[in-house]
């Protein structure tokens, strides 16, 4: 087997909100796959007194362990049980019903000698590829179905300089538009307090032998295929089949260092934090 991850942060002063785990279960029965993006807050109260990364080294260790020794539960309910519990870390010290809270994008796999499980939640992608070499790209798709105001506002906002006041205060707006639809019903779902959400992730399960590696990229390493497209999804795969994962971050912070005022390819950030993990089983 062969297993590789790489991560970093966007800015080397700000801590990495990304999480990347795999679990191997002494008994050698199977293992996981945790890939968490956690979601930057505007500036302001977030009515919390915890950081995202202690968020998401909560809930990912949660999802570590969950998914390994309670191979009885579902995906789903690994997840609505991990947010629990990671909620209840903090329910008494914080706010937990503030949209603000933290929160976090989910790829999440299982795999045993008879099948492989996948759960994504948010845009976070997960890959699937088979033994013929074929690559599946398993995507929560509902952001990129948001109403039409919402690409209006974000094309007003990347139209802008990078780091002007003016795309600061587009910005605002922006997000104030997009927070509206997080976790609402006619929006989108991240993993935060509510463990409702896990029921509106993607799921589904393949049989083991139809799976020969998977592999899980935040957005920040995501560009490389949405952003900056140098390839499909397929040409993704490869370049982490052939030269791992922190190539592919190397690559991607040279395309932002390239375009660094985003003029060519436009983005919410110079630098996001990336994360990718790549596994052969």
């Amino acid at each position: 087997m062969r297993i590789e991850l790489a991560t970093e942060p966007g800015d080397p002063a700000r801590p990495n909100e990304d999480y990347a785990a795999v679990m191997l279960p002494a008994s050698g029965q199977g293992g996981s796959l945790i890939l968490l993006d956690g979601v930057t807050p505007p500036a302001g109260d977030v009515g919390c007194l915890h950081s995202v990364p202690w968020f998401t080294a909560r809930l990912g260790g949660a999802l570590g362990e969950l998914s390994v020794s309670r191979r009885d539960m579902t995906l789903p309910e690994v997840l609505a049980a991990a947010i629990t519990r990671t909620a209840d870390a903090h329910r008494r010290t914080c706010d937990l019903s503030h949209p603000r809270t933290p929160q976090a994008t989910v790829v999440l796999v299982r795999w045993d000698a008879e099948q492989v499980e996948h759960l994504v939640l948010s845009d976070s992608a997960l890959l699937v590829a088979g033994p013929d070499g074929r690559v599946t790209p398993v995507l929560d798709e509902r952001l990129t179905g948001l109403p039409p105001r919402i690409g209006e506002l974000r094309a007003a906002v990347r139209a802008l300089p990078l780091g002007s006041a003016e795309r600061v205060a587009a910005g605002r707006v922006y997000g104030a538009a997009v927070e509206a639809l997080r976790n609402a019903e006619d929006g989108f779902f991240t993993a935060a307090a509510d463990p409702s959400a896990a029921a509106r992730a993607v799921t589904g399960t393949s049989p083991r032998t139809a799976v020969s590696a998977v592999a899980a990229l935040t957005d920040g390493v995501g560009r490389w295929v949405e952003v900056f497209r140098q390839g499909d999804w397929t040409d993704c795969f490869e370049l982490l089949r052939k030269d791992g994962p922190q190539r592919l971050v190397d690559r991607v912070r040279e395309l932002e260092r390239a375009d660094p005022t985003g003029t060519t390819h436009p983005r919410g950030k110079r630098h996001d934090d990336a994360a990718v993990v790549y596994a052969e089983l």
